[in-house]
C-alpha cells in the first residue's frame, strides 16, 4: 500500500492546518492509522492514531485538545486537523499504517512521504 500525505505549509502561531493521508487501496478494519512528526536530529515522535474499525483515537499529550485525527472510510483517507499551532509543532509530518495498536513508530509497516509544517510569524 502507498500512503500519500499532503496539506503541510507555512502558518502563523495560533493558526490551523489540515493534513491528509490517502491510501492507494482500501484500509482494512484491522488497520490502525497514525500520524508522527520529526525534526532534524530528533527521533520520530508519535502524534495521534485512530483505529479504522471504529472511532477510537489516542493523542500525544503535547497535542491533546489541539489536534484531531479523523477517518474518511469511503475515500480511505485519514486527516489530522491541527489548531492553535505553536512554533514547536514545526516538523515533517508522516502518516503511517499498522495492525498493532501502538504509538511506537517501529510497529508501523507503511509510511507516507511526509509533509512539512512550519509554524512561524
Amino acid at each position: 500500500v502507498q500512503l500519500q500525505a499532503s496539506g503541510g505549509g507555512l502558518v502563523r502561531p495560533g493558526g490551523s492546518l489540515r493534513l491528509s493521508c490517502a491510501a492507494s487501496r482500501r484500509i482494512y478494519s484491522s488497520n490502525i492509522m497514525g500520524w508522527f512528526r520529526q525534526t532534524p536530529g530528533k527521533e520520530r515522535e508519535f502524534v495521534a492514531l485512530t483505529r479504522w474499525s471504529r472511532s477510537s483515537t489516542y493523542y500525544a499529550d503535547s497535542v491533546k485538545e489541539r489536534f484531531t485525527i479523523s477517518r474518511d472510510i469511503p475515500n480511505n483517507t485519514v486527516y489530522l486537523q491541527m489548531n492553535s499551532l505553536k512554533p514547536e509543532d514545526s516538523a515533517v509530518y508522516y502518516c503511517a499504517m499498522t495492525t498493532t495498536y501502538s504509538w511506537s513508530p517501529k510497529e508501523y509497516n507503511y509510511w507516507g512521504q511526509g509533509t512539512l509544517v512550519t509554524v512561524s510569524s
